[in-house]
């Protein structure tokens, strides 16, 4: 069933931009402008993002019995900036 693979391709796209959100004007914002607020409200939302990422790339590695090489570089693209865009590039799209 190729719908929980959309579901984990539109998952990781929100977590990648919640992460250049929290980056890119978050953290700016706290440590220049001394406006912590925007951290709180976005590391929130990144952080259930992040997990229901790992959750749904578990469930997309048993269902596809991806080889663990590539779950685990799927999970290593969630911690760098832009990881995500070039994982649903090289790799997500791919198994669709």
């Amino acid at each position: 069933m190729k719908h929980i693979l959309s579901i984990f391709r539109i998952t990781a796209i929100l977590e990648g931009i919640s992460f250049l959100v929290l980056l890119g004007i978050a953290m700016p914002l706290k440590y220049y402008f001394d406006q912590p607020e925007p951290v709180r409200i976005i590391g929130m939302a990144h952080g259930v993002l992040f997990v229901l990422y790992v959750i749904f790339l578990l469930i997309v590695h048993l269902k596809y019995q991806w080889k663990i090489s590539t779950t685990i570089w799927a999970f290593i693209a969630s911690f760098l900036p832009f990881g995500t865009f070039i994982a649903d590039y090289k790799i997500f799209r791919l198994s669709a």
